[in-house]
């Protein structure tokens, strides 16, 4: 008889519902012929959104020179362009080229920076919403994350007096995900003060989840956490993914400010793990100097009249149309989450209304406890395709949820 084959237990209570079990339905059907509009994960390329050409042009012209392995932290000129493009910024703490890794995205940096601190047993405090890798890969690395609510009824900005009640001797980390995923949220200075203070007060390491900093509407301001807690070690994350439009590629960095000599062995345990994967993806690593100190193409398409911003408010106006749905207008990112009002859709598995929506109108999104907001009451819905197909895909969920009853 042949010895089954489990699962790590490690890998017990450790889901990433945007790619879960809906998605491999939606998969089923495209394989028997569906067309599926997907709107359950931020992939700029797939709705016609293409790189800037001259990102291409540096990565092609570089090929020749990206054999081999680079330095397990990056090119030196890719991480000083990373460094001047901080520098650049209000308030933002002086640092140099050492303060930076280089990763294959910004969802590597995360995995190595909780590997390298969390024992088992660890918290970490994790906004609920949240992008759920961080709670998953919290798991992963031995640690409990505990969520920290954010109130829809002020902006989606972080509840601090819920923070701070969870906040014990075993919290080693608040991780702040600003630009917000999935909300669209972009926290104003008073609430990121807030938090500063309480990881001074606290001894906390500060995680700041960064990569929307450059998709933002309606003159929003995004202020980086390391800019108000220059006193406190932060990690800032960042990338090309979405801003640039090339997910695929794999180029983001993390940057490290503040204190940093009670960090050493800290700051080890992060080399140790980014020596250990070699190096981030080199050819990608030619298109973080070009991308950062080029033309912003991204200004374009926010601006008034650009494509994601007319998509964001098409998504709005479509929503505010049906009964018994509202939604925060999002001021960055590329998604929108809206609320079911219980009274109307009193849903008991959000999941299932996902899978059923799939299944009816073969609409793909991602039921909003799957990022692990505690109630099956929101959805989150990506804003990238054209403005008119959006209205049509939301005026369609808005018939389907008319004559929805869950069993």
């Amino acid at each position: 008889m042949i010895r089954p084959v489990e699962q790590s237990e490690k890998l017990r209570g450790v889901l990433y519902d945007i790619r879960g079990p809906v998605a491999a339905r939606a998969a089923e059907l495209e394989s028997e012929g569906h067309q599926i509009l997907k709107l359950n994960i931020g992939n700029p390329q797939h709705f016609g959104f293409d790189a800037p050409s001259t990102i291409l042009q540096d990565m092609i012209a570089g090929l020749p020179g990206s054999v081999g392995y680079s330095e397990s932290r990056g090119i030196k000129s890719a991480r000083r362009a990373v460094v001047n493009e901080y520098q650049l910024r209000d308030g933002f703490p002086h640092l140099d080229i050492d303060d930076v890794w280089l990763g294959n995205g910004v969802s590597e940096l995360i995995q190595l920076s909780l590997q390298a601190l969390l024992d088992n047993g660890d918290e970490v405090l994790i906004p609920a919403p949240d992008y759920p890798l961080w709670t998953a890969v919290t798991k992963l690395a031995g640690g409990e994350p505990v969520h920290y609510r954010c109130d829809e009824n002020d902006g989606w900005n972080p509840d601090i007096a819920d923070l701070e009640s969870k906040i014990n001797e075993r919290t080693r980390a608040i991780v702040v995900i600003n630009p917000n995923n999935p909300t669209g949220a972009v926290y104003d200075r008073p609430h990121l003060e807030q938090i500063a203070e309480l990881a001074r007060k606290h001894g906390l390491i500060l995680m700041s989840d960064e990569i929307y900093d450059k998709i933002l509407y309606d003159g929003a301001q995004h202020i980086s956490t390391a800019s108000v807690a220059p006193d406190v070690l932060t990690l800032t994350f960042g990338g090309l993914s979405k801003a640039y439009r090339i997910c695929g590629y794999r180029a983001g960095w993390l940057v490290v400010t503040g204190p940093k000599s009670h960090a050493r062995s800290y700051l080890e345990g992060l080399d140790l793990l980014a020596s250990m994967r070699l190096c981030p993806n080199v050819p990608a690593q030619n298109a973080i100097q070009v991308a950062l100190g080029g033309y912003q193409s991204i200004d374009d398409l926010v601006s008034p009249g650009g494509r994601l911003r007319s998509q964001r408010d098409a998504a709005v106006t479509a929503l505010e149309k049906i009964p018994g749905v509202t939604a925060v207008t999002p001021k960055a990112a590329l998604y929108v989450f809206p609320r079911l009002d219980p009274e109307v859709y009193p849903i008991r598995d959000d999941e299932q209304l996902a899978l059923d929506l799939l299944l009816q109108e073969k609409i793909l999104l991602t039921h909003g406890t799957g990022f692990n907001w505690p109630t099956p009451d929101h959805l989150r819905i990506v804003t990238l395709p054209w403005a008119e197909d959006l209205t049509e895909a939301i005026g369609r969920l808005g018939n389907f949820l008319s004559t929805y009853e869950q069993h």
